[in-house]
C-alpha cells in the first residue's frame, strides 16, 4: 500500500507539469497567431502599394510613349518642345521667387536669433545683479545675526553668580528668539546662493523661430517679386502661357505652325533672360513692398500671408494698367491666381 501511495503521489507532479506545458503551447499558438494575421495585414499594406507604384509607373511610361511618338514628329514636335519651354519659364519665375524667400528669411533669422540672445543675456544680467544684491544682503544679514548670537552666549556664560538669576533667565528667553533669527538668515543666505548658482547653469532660452512681422515683410517682398516679374513680361501672352502648360501633364497642339513655334521658343529664351537680368532690382523691389506694405489685410493677428482681395490693383498702380501691347495678357492678381506657384513659396 504504501509504494502504490508513493507511486500515485509521485505522478502528481508530472501530471501538472504536463499540463503547464499544454497551456504554454496554447499561449505560444495564439500569439503565433496573432503575429501571422499582422504580418498578413502588412503583407497586404505592401501589396497595395506595390499596385499604386506599378499604375503610377505605368501612367509614367505612358507619358514617355506619347511623347516619343510626338517628338517622332515634326508637325507635333515643336509643340511639345514649346510646352516643355514654358513650364522651364514657368519653373524660371517660381525658383527666382523661392531663391528670394530663402535668402531673407535667413537673413531675418540670423538678425533676430542675434537680438533674442541679446535680450536673453540682458534679461539673465539683470536678474543676476538682483539676485547678487538678494545674496549680499542675506550674507550681511546672516554674519549679524552670527555675532548676535555669539555675543548673547558669551554674555550668558559670563553671567555665573547667583544675583546674575533674573538677568540669566531672561538672556536665556532672548538668545532662543536671536538663534531663531540666526537660522532664519542662514536658510535665506543658502536660498540665495542657489538661486545664483542655479542662474549660472541655466542657459538661453531656444530661439522660438522667425516672428510674425519678419514672415509678413518676407511675403510681401515675394508677392512684389511677383508682380515685377509679371511686369517684366507684360508685353506678352507668356505669364499665362506658362501657367496653363505648368497645369497641364501632358502635351497640347495649341501653339501653331513649325515657324509659329520656333518664333514663341525664341520669345521664351529672351523672356527667361529678362526674368535672369538682376539689375536695378532692389530699388523697384523696395517700391512694390512698400506698396504692399500699405495695402495688405491679414484676416488675424497670426495670419502671414495677406487676403488677396487686399492686395489687388490700385489706383495708379502700374499695374492697372491693363495690357500693354497687341500680344499682351491682362496682368494678374499674383497672389489670387497664384502665379508662379506663389503659395508654395510663402512662410506659413
Amino acid at each position: 500500500m504504501k509504494a502504490l501511495t508513493n507511486l500515485r503521489f509521485g505522478r502528481e507532479p508530472e501530471k501538472e507539469a504536463e499540463e503547464q506545458r499544454v497551456v504554454q503551447l496554447f499561449r505560444n499558438r495564439a500569439e503565433l497567431k496573432k503575429a501571422y494575421a499582422s504580418l498578413q495585414d502588412e503583407i497586404h499594406r505592401l501589396q497595395d502599394r506595390l499596385k499604386q507604384q506599378e499604375g503610377a509607373t505605368a501612367r509614367v511610361q505612358e507619358m514617355l510613349e506619347a511623347l516619343e511618338a510626338r517628338l517622332a514628329l515634326p508637325e507635333s514636335a515643336y509643340p511639345a518642345l514649346v510646352f516643355y519651354h514654358l513650364r522651364s519659364l514657368w519653373a524660371v519665375g517660381r525658383e527666382l521667387i523661392s531663391q528670394l524667400v530663402a535668402d531673407l528669411a535667413r537673413q531675418q533669422e540670423e538678425k533676430e536669433r542675434r537680438q533674442h540672445l541679446t535680450e536673453s543675456n540682458r534679461r539673465q544680467f539683470a536678474r543676476r545683479q538682483a539676485l547678487e544684491a538678494q545674496l549680499r544682503e542675506a550674507e550681511t544679514s546672516a554674519a549679524e545675526a552670527a555675532i548676535r548670537l555669539a555675543e548673547a552666549k558669551r554674555k550668558l556664560a559670563g553671567l555665573t553668580k547667583i544675583w546674575h538669576y533674573f538677568q540669566r533667565r531672561d538672556l536665556a528667553h532672548r538668545l532662543h528668539a536671536i538663534g531663531a533669527n540666526a537660522q532664519a538668515t542662514a536658510a535665506a543666505l543658502e536660498e540665495a546662493r542657489g538661486a545664483l548658482d542655479a542662474l549660472a547653469s541655466e542657459q538661453a532660452g531656444e530661439f522660438p523661430g522667425l516672428s510674425v512681422e519678419a514672415r509678413r515683410a518676407i511675403n510681401l517682398a515675394a508677392i512684389g517679386y511677383a508682380e515685377l516679374l509679371c511686369l517684366r513680361l507684360a508685353r506678352t501672352p507668356l505669364v499665362a502661357q506658362a501657367k496653363d502648360a505648368a497645369a497641364r501633364r501632358e502635351v497640347i497642339d495649341d501653339y501653331g505652325s513649325r515657324e509659329e513655334c520656333e518664333r514663341l521658343m525664341a520669345d521664351i529664351a529672351r523672356a527667361r533672360a529678362v526674368l535672369l537680368h538682376r539689375t536695378q532690382l532692389s530699388p523697384e523691389l523696395r517700391a512694390r513692398t512698400d506698396r504692399l506694405r500699405q495695402l495688405a489685410r491679414y484676416r488675424d493677428n497670426a495670419d502671414t500671408v495677406p487676403t488677396p482681395d487686399s492686395i489687388g490693383m490700385a489706383e495708379g498702380d502700374v499695374l492697372d494698367r491693363g495690357a500693354q501691347g497687341a500680344n499682351a495678357a491682362r496682368l494678374p492678381n499674383v497672389l489670387a491666381e497664384d502665379t508662379w506657384d506663389l503659395f508654395r513659396t510663402v512662410l506659413r
